[in-house]
């Protein structure tokens, strides 16, 4: 029988490449506005697309439901989102964010930028390789 060295399998490595990432960028938004990935990534979205349902955010950020919820639920309780009923469908609601919501995405940005441009300025020579395959990767595995 064939074994697998998993430290070595590839999604393996992605995909806990893909957690320190993020619990690492976390450090850039959490410690000043006590956000969990998913609110963030919620806050994010919204603000790059002004207005939307739980369900295209859910498919924009690949989060399941449950935790588009429970992220929209807290960003509402902080009052940096509004729901107001879809006038195409009145069991959808539209998402968007308030005016103290896109204060904090504002204040976030400069440091998410930074955080990224850390760490290509780290990767160097490799940054542009890596973008490049990682947009291969992207399109061999569409994101449903």
């Amino acid at each position: 029988m064939s074994k697998l060295a998993l430290e070595h399998f590839l999604p393996y490595r992605l995909n806990r490449l893909s957690s320190a990432v993020s619990q690492q960028f976390r450090a850039v938004y959490g410690p000043h506005y006590d956000l969990t990935v998913p609110e963030w990534r919620v806050l994010a979205t919204l603000a790059q697309f002004d207005s939307m349902t739980a369900k295209a955010i859910g498919q924009h950020s690949s989060m399941h439901k449950t935790k588009v919820s429970r992220a929209v639920r807290a960003l509402e309780e902080r009052r940096w989102l509004t729901r107001r009923a879809c006038e195409q469908d009145r069991r959808e609601e539209s998402l968007s964010l308030t005016a103290p919501g896109l204060h904090a995405y504002g204040e976030i940005v400069p440091r998410a930028l930074a955080f990224e441009a850390s760490i290509l300025a780290a990767l160097g020579s490799h940054a542009e390789p890596l973008l490049e395959a990682l947009a291969l990767m992207e399109a061999r595995f569409p994101v449903a």
